[in-house]
């Protein structure tokens, strides 16, 4: 289908991909992994043509159509909806405008009527007189009503504009999608949505994400950047990590026989492929990862940071009381009368449907901001610590990365370089990166330095408000580890599945009429009928 020869990429003296061979069949989902830097987003522009590459070649096989998740939301501004999804097609779309542009002529010549008659039979074998109903269908079941299908780009907001991008990567049943990145900004049910498309989708899907949930409900495949190469291996993303842990394990365990290797090899390879089966969301593509081997099974060369949450002292059994707490920004109620008391031990997922919700509660509750009305309190017993959405302020300086997380030093021996560089060695910034100075640093960087942070303060309650945003896989399945094992409390918010999922026993969601609280799993929580029923009413 997709035929990728002797690639290479460098910049400057930097080489990125270096004879790089691989071919991405038809039926395949393929999950690009890679650490920060690997090259993922340049690896996909170059399959899509916007990039060249410095030597070899992709090959597409003819007569087959290419898609891509439209990385611009504000390309499509002067179109309105429904063309701009069309406008996926562009073989469809390209005859659609002439004819259009034939019939607007006031002139219309003979020639014009044989050219619309031959553009016409074209159109017909796209089956191009039901695309408009097709493209609304795709758009109503990524909930953009029916009223706006006709609405300028322009006038719709980001999260809107995300979904008609998607709709539009999706419209027409390309032979090869691409997307880069494709649940960002989108909510857990337009994943949820999105999952279930692309795990029955017939043709080649090549995607970027760093959403482990989504990577295991669509993917056969995962393709590994390292070393400047490109390795496929059958399975998830799930199946990926645990087999590369697994298999470096046995690499450091010299003394054990290979037999014993290979059967511990076999038995794993067996219960993945039965936890497979079992899944409720099993479909044809998911059963394809039943096909494993163990020479699927290498390990990685990865680094994961050592992110391990540890607390001074124990908190009491009263955490965080709330009563009656409003918040609203730019006239939109964001919460109103929200009553909630957290207790000992509770890990809670703060959700909402309004992101902006989420965050005013957070900076409420740390003391930056005043609520609208009702008051809060912490535990005698409690000390909390933040990581916020928005870092930025905490990097505006110059200093070295040492200096910067003295800052929070409580004790002369906290400030001795040798204490410190322990914490930043945790977070893979070692040698000389620890002089980096704070305003240099990327997002993924400041978000482990922030963590550094946190695990300095020692605090039995931690506040984080999506903390995975910029960090890459690796750093995402040690956070989430630290937190499942973590024995305090956790509030979180968070758009990857996964986190929400395995860390909260907990979930309250702010609405503008109150709260939803319920002791139960992520999953029970956005499938229970009643909880359904009742989300429903909050937001009508």
């Amino acid at each position: 289908m997709l035929n990728v020869s002797n690639l290479s990429v460098q910049f400057g003296k930097r080489i990125l991909f270096d004879d790089v061979n691989v071919t991405f069949t038809k039926g395949n989902c393929y999950g690009i992994i890679g650490a920060n830097g690997a090259g993922k987003s340049t690896f996909l522009k170059i399959l899509s043509g916007q990039l060249e590459p410095n030597s070899g070649s992709v090959h597409l096989e003819p007569e087959k159509r290419m898609s891509v998740f439209e990385q611009n939301h504000n390309a499509y501004d002067e179109h309105t909806v429904l063309e701009t999804v069309m406008m996926g097609n562009k073989p469809l779309y390209s005859i659609k405008k002439e004819m259009d542009d034939i019939y607007a002529k006031e002139d219309f010549s003979d020639a014009d009527g044989d050219r619309v008659g031959e553009l016409q039979v074209l159109f017909e074998e796209m089956n191009g007189w039901n695309a408009d109903s097709e493209a609304a269908t795709m758009l109503s079941n990524l909930e953009i009503k029916e009223e706006l299908h006709y609405t300028l780009m322009k006038d719709l907001d980001g999260k809107q504009k995300v979904r008609v991008l998607l709709a539009q990567a999706l419209f027409g049943n390309p032979d090869v999608l691409i997307m880069d990145e494709p649940t960002n900004d989108l909510d857990f049910e337009t994943i949820s949505w999105l999952e279930k498309f692309l795990a029955n989708y017939d043709n080649t899907v090549i995607v970027v994400s760093h959403d482990r949930h989504f990577l295991d409900a669509v993917c056969t495949h995962i393709s590994d950047i390292d070393f400047g190469k490109i390795n496929h291996y059958s399975g998830n993303y799930t199946f990926w990590y645990e087999s590369s842990q697994l298999a470096a394990r046995q690499r450091a365990q010299q003394n054990k026989k290979a037999e014993e290797k290979k059967k511990e090899l076999e038995e794993f390879i067996a219960r993945f492929s039965a936890n497979v089966a079992k899944s409720k969301q099993a479909t044809s593509r998911k059963k394809m990862i039943s096909k494993l081997n163990i020479a699927d099974i290498k390990p990685s060369s990865r680094r994961y940071p050592a992110i391990i949450f540890e607390r001074e002292r124990e908190a009491g059994d009263q955490i965080l009381n709330i009563e009656g707490l409003s918040s609203s920004l730019d006239g939109d109620i964001l919460f109103s009368g929200v009553d909630i008391n957290l207790a000992k031990g509770d890990k809670t997922i703060i959700y909402s449907k309004d992101s902006r919700a989420s965050t005013a509660f957070y900076q409420i509750v740390t003391g930056n901001q005043e609520p609208d009305s009702g008051k809060f309190a912490w535990g005698i017993t409690t000390n909390q610590s933040y990581l916020p959405l928005d870092n930025s302020h905490f990097f505006d300086n110059n200093l070295t990365l040492i200096d910067w997380l003295r800052q929070w030093a409580n004790s002369e021996e906290e400030r001795e370089e040798v204490y410190i560089r322990g914490f930043l060695g945790k977070m893979i910034f070692s040698g000389e990166e620890a002089f980096k100075t704070s305003n240099v640093l990327s997002g993924g960087e400041k978000v482990r330095c922030m963590l550094s942070k946190m695990m300095m303060t020692r605090a039995n309650v931690v506040l984080l408000d999506e903390p995975t945003n910029h960090l890459d896989l690796e750093s995402i399945t040690a956070f989430n580890n630290s937190l499942k094992n973590f024995k305090g409390n956790v509030i979180l918010t968070t758009h990857d599945h996964e986190f929400a999922q395995t860390v909260g026993n907990r979930i309250i969601e702010l609405t503008p009429k109150g709260a939803i609280d319920r002791y139960m799993t992520f999953d029970e929580y956005m499938t229970d009928s009643k909880v359904k029923e009742l989300r429903a009413s909050m937001y009508s």
